[in-house]
Formats: C-alpha cells, sequence, structure tokens
C-alpha cells in the first residue's frame, strides 16, 4: 500500500476487524480494549494502560506493532533514565572529527514506555514532548519522528513506592487511558495451554504497513458527526466543569480528544457516523483522566470513572 493510497470507511472498518482479529489471537478475551487501542492509534493519539503487572500489557504493545507491519520500541523506565536514553545522543567520532546522531528508541513507530511513572519528571517531560510534538530537538537540530507514532506508555496503579505520578497536565496527552484487567476463567485457561505449548506472538504476522495505517488515520477524519451528537459531547465536557464532585472539569482538549476517538471508534466498529452511544462509552475512558475528583469526594470513595458515566447517564440527547 503506498502513502497516495486513500480508504474508503468500510475499507477502515474492514481492515480494522482484520487488525484486532489478528490481535485477539495473542490477547484473548479483550476485544473491547483492543479496538479501544486501535481507536487512539488511528485518531492520532496515545494510549495510557494503567494496570497490574502480568495482565498482557506489553504483549498487547507488541502484537500491535507486529500486526500493523510497524517498527516497535520498548522503553523500560526506571528512576536512572536520562532524557538522551529516550531521544539520542550525539556521540564524537575520532576518525572523522564530526559528531554523529545515534537515534533513541523513540525513534519507532510504537513504542511502548513501560511503567512510565518510575522515571524522574524531567525524563517523562522528554517523551511526553515527543507525543506532542512529533520531534526530538537535540544540540539545536530538530528530527522529525517516524509516521505513524504511537506511545502506549503504562504504569501500575497499585504500588507507589519509587514512583513519580504523572501530573494532570501530562495526563492530558494520551487520549485515552484504560486497563485490561483480569481475563475471564476461560480465557485464563487458554492462555495458560497455548503459552505452554509456544509464544503465539511468534506466529503473528504483519495484516498492514505503516503506509495503510496511514491512511486509515486520513479516512477516519471524515466520519460524520451530526450537529446533535456535538451538542451532546460539549453537554458532557461541560457538565465536567459543573459537577460538585469534581475540582476540575475537562478542557477544550478533551473535548478534542473525544470528538476524534468518537470518530475512529465509529470507523473501528463500521460506522460511517458517530452516535451519542459512541460518544457515552468512550467518554470515561477519554475524560476521566483529564478531571480531578474534589478530596472530599475521594474519602466517600468516588471516582471520576463514575462521575464520568453518571454525566454520560444524566445529560440528555436531543434527538432534534
Amino acid at each position: 500500500m503506498t502513502e497516495s493510497t486513500t480508504l474508503a470507511l468500510p475499507e477502515v472498518a474492514a481492515l480494522s476487524k482484520t487488525i484486532i482479529d489478528n490481535v485477539e489471537r495473542v490477547i484473548l478475551g479483550k476485544r473491547r480494549q483492543i479496538e479501544f487501542t486501535l481507536t487512539a492509534l488511528l485518531c492520532g493519539g496515545h494510549v495510557l494502560l494503567e494496570d497490574v503487572p502480568g495482565v498482557g500489557k506489553t504483549v498487547l504493545a507488541k502484537s500491535v506493532a507486529v500486526s500493523l507491519g510497524c517498527s516497535y520500541k520498548r522503553l523500560q523506565f526506571t528512576p536512572d533514565l536520562l532524557p538522551s536514553d529516550i531521544t539520542g545522543v550525539s556521540i564524537y567520532n575520532q576518525q572523522t572529527g564530526e559528531f554523529r546522531f545515534m537515534e533513541g528508541p523513540v525513534f519507532a513507530n510504537v513504542v511502548l514506555a513501560d511503567e512510565i511513572n518510575r522515571a524522574s519528571p524531567k525524563t517523562q517531560a522528554a517523551l511526553l514532548e515527543c507525543m506532542e510534538e512529533r520531534q526530538v530537538t537535540v544540540d539545536g537540530r530538530t528530527r522529525i519522528l517516524p509516521e505513524p507514532f504511537f506511545v502506549l506508555a503504562t504504569q501500575n496503579p497499585i504500588e507507589y513506592e519509587g514512583t513519580y505520578p504523572l501530573p494532570e497536565s501530562q495526563l492530558d496527552r494520551f487520549v485515552l487511558r484504560q486497563s485490561i484487567g483480569y481475563p475471564p476463567r476461560a480465557q485464563e485457561r487458554d492462555v495458560v495451554q497455548q503459552q505452554s505449548r509456544e509464544n503465539p506472538l511468534a506466529a503473528l504476522t504483519a495484516v498492514t504497513n505503516a503506509a495503510g495505517l496511514v491512511a486509515m488515520q486520513q479516512a477516519v477524519k471524515t466520519v460524520h458527526v451530526s450537529d446533535n451528537a456535538l451538542e451532546y459531547l460539549l453537554n458532557i465536557v461541560e457538565a465536567t466543569r459543573a459537577h460538585k464532585a469534581l475540582y476540575l472539569g475537562a478542557s477544550p482538549r478533551g473535548s478534542i480528544a473525544l470528538h476524534r476517538a468518537a470518530q475512529a471508534f465509529a470507523a473501528v466498529t463500521g460506522d460511517t457516523f458517530v452516535t451519542p452511544d459512541h460518544i457515552k462509552l468512550l467518554a470515561p475512558y477519554v475524560l476521566g483522566h483529564r478531571v480531578i475528583v474534589r478530596p472530599e469526594a475521594r474519602v466517600d470513595g468516588v471516582t471520576a470513572t463514575e462521575v464520568i458515566e453518571e454525566i454520560g447517564n444524566t445529560v440528555p440527547v436531543d434527538k432534534g
């Protein structure tokens, strides 16, 4: 598939199903999470996976990269990781008398930032700048990152010792936050039996390529969003700014992210237009990490996800 290829929405839906089916050969019983990951990728965003170790976060990133035929790099975040370990560094060549730039792991289509909250804020910021700007500046020279560029970051929501939590301004760079969760009993049995025979990731093959993915990203922008659907979206975002349990509501960046994610999810699931149901389903994942729950509400066990779900259920939909 060449860079000039354009895709119709039915082609995007068909290719999305092929990609999801391919990844699901490795990540069993988690189709919705795979759909959301592909959704973020197609709208040009990044994903934050908050989950305990061992549920398949790394395997998800690898299987997505393989299925897309894209380059893949993994970054293990540790307290001693430096920004240059991410972006790259210029090394002096004594033979030529010149500096040569050695690209860092961020120069890949799919980058897994494992346990991102274990690195220092300065190192976190280096990656998040790459996510936002899609470029790296070292020694005064700007280098463009590969296209497409997708970061799948992970963090353990249980263990806080020796971690540096991402501030809200940096969480905002992720189009959605989700967790994989433990598999159902039947799927876990299949995983155990599957892994006892062979690693299914080793047999996985690409079903598209980077150019095909870029074409899909361009196509999802054509998904129609009606005025009624847009008003419902804006009403949800506006409601987060007035909700009594929230100290901080979602910003316009949250509105934009939800709009783009809804377009991509509609295309992934075979629809040519966005419905309020798409927006309602995605809102907790797209807006949940962009709001702050008041301390007194947090003491009562209220979570951002619950608040967003409540808003989605109570905000009326104009049938217009």
